[in-house]
């Protein structure tokens, strides 16, 4: 399931544009938009892709960490799960206190 950020709207993972507001969901989800956040954040040095315990095959294999310029997209290819990709992003810290 994709959720609009800019009116948080849910649609299904196929759909590219909100059916509300007409963002572009590739880039304006909030999947995305937390992508984004962690690569850009210097702190970050790995993304860590977290599944729920009932992933679909596809995501199940996807789990694990990775190099900010590895990180797959929310949703993840191959997803079938009846409820579309529920995976989330963890940063990986270099640091925890400034």
């Amino acid at each position: 399931m994709r959720i609009c950020s800019r009116c948080k709207t849910p649609s299904p993972d196929p759909v590219l544009i909100c059916p509300l507001c007409h963002a572009d969901l590739a880039r304006d989800s909030e999947a995305a938009i937390a992508r984004a956040r962690l690569l850009a954040n210097p702190r970050v040095s790995h993304v860590r892709l977290i599944v729920h315990e009932d992933a679909c095959p596809a995501c199940m294999k996807a789990e694990g960490d990775y190099p900010k310029d590895d990180v797959p997209a929310h949703p993840l290819p191959g997803c079938s799960h009846s409820q579309g990709c529920r995976c989330f992003y963890e940063p990986v810290l270099l640091e925890i206190y400034p």
